[in-house]
């Protein structure tokens, strides 16, 4: 167990990563609430609710349960989980506990942050994208449409509770999802991480019973660490954007329906180190061994048949981009990426189109 330190203008936070993170609870001051909420899906605490309340030894919390999928992260269910708390008596001294993924966690952060002006509440991701990296940071949000995390707010949990032991009973294919994301803070981190990720890459699965912790746990601390020098993503938490223009992208062309979220960055992956080569940043040794480990870590939905042209046209959706300027994280070696705001866009359609043909020979 690793206990990471975050730095918040308004107060400091434990990541608690690793096996037993749960038991951390106990040294919580939670008795200093005036009641405890737990927000998670019905599904997920069936299977780990008890585990998580004997570790924590919290008795009794009231729990609200939301349903799993994207859907839940928007404005109307926000309302929803506000006004239930109110139904069940939740004041300013109340605790919420978010206990699940990526979407759980940005909308529990987001109700706390605005119900009443803001209560306490605490993260425990269940995922490996949630574990590594949304949970961390205190960026909370929900969806407008098809614009994902359009209304959000800044507001750091009170503490985040990781245990890998959870990830065990997620379906394979969501579970290397969250991978694309760790290979991500490889690629910001270095060799050592790297390294460390390369040797992993090929034995990726549910229930390894604490081989992935060390990965796991640094893979959490490259988030807190650009974190703790720009909290409110002014300029070096923009680092953390690596693949997701390109990613961000292909989610909209298709309608959010064909990529979980960490395969999309998978694919943005191989398209921003293609785009660093482009740009002569990155040489083509680094790139191979960039694209080499993105492909180890599983088979990722094909990308052949999406139109360029289309994509060309999404680029500057993304919310990233300010007066319509697009912020490219661009690789330029491994352990050194660089934001870099002219890039020609024929530039990243040609990044594009080389990734299509080359799944077309794999």
């Amino acid at each position: 167990m690793r206990r990471l330190k975050v730095k918040s203008r308004d107060f400091d936070y434990q990541v608690v990563a690793g096996r037993a993170a749960w038991s951390a609870f106990q040294r919580f001051p939670y008795r200093s609430y005036s009641s405890i909420f737990i927000l998670t899906e019905r599904s997920l605490w069936r299977r780990w609710g008890a585990n998580f309340l004997k570790a924590s030894r919290l008795i009794a919390p009231q729990e609200i349960f939301v349903p799993s999928g994207e859907n839940s992260k928007s404005i109307r269910m926000a309302e929803q989980v506000a006004a239930t708390l109110l139904k069940k008596g939740a004041d300013r001294r109340s605790l919420l506990i978010a206990f699940g993924g990526g979407v759980v966690g940005d909308l529990g952060g987001f109700v706390a942050s605005t119900y009443m002006r803001g209560i306490d509440y605490i993260q425990v991701p269940t995922t490996v994208v949630a574990q590594v990296d949304s949970a961390i940071g205190g960026k909370t949000a929900v969806n407008v449409g098809e614009m994902k995390n359009l209304i959000g707010t800044f507001a750091p949990p009170r503490l985040v509770l990781a245990d890998p032991v959870v990830l065990k009973s997620l379906p394979p294919r969501a579970f290397l999802s969250g991978f694309y994301e760790v290979a991500k803070h490889a690629v910001i981190s270095g060799p050592n991480l790297f390294s460390l990720m390369e040797e992993s890459a090929g034995r990726l699965r549910p229930g390894l019973n604490g081989a992935l912790d060390d990965l796991l746990a640094r893979a959490a601390q490259v988030k807190v660490d650009i974190v703790n020098h720009d909290e409110h993503e002014a300029d070096l938490r923009r680092l953390l954007n690596l693949g997701h223009t390109f990613g961000h992208a292909l989610e909209e062309a298709t309608g959010y329906n064909r990529f979980l979220h960490g395969e999309a960055v998978g694919w943005g992956l191989l398209c921003a180190a293609q785009l660093g080569v482009i740009l002569k940043m990155l040489n083509a040794k680094e790139e191979e061994r960039i694209s080499a480990l993105v492909r180890r870590i599983g088979p990722l939905p094909s990308i052949r048949d999406l139109s360029p042209a289309k994509i060309r046209k999404l680029f500057p959706r993304d919310k990233k981009a300010v007066a319509g300027q697009i912020h490219w994280v661009v690789p330029e070696k491994i352990g050194k990426v660089r934001i870099v705001r002219d890039v020609p866009m024929d530039a990243a359609v040609e990044a594009l189109r080389i990734v299509q043909e080359s799944e077309a020979h794999d």
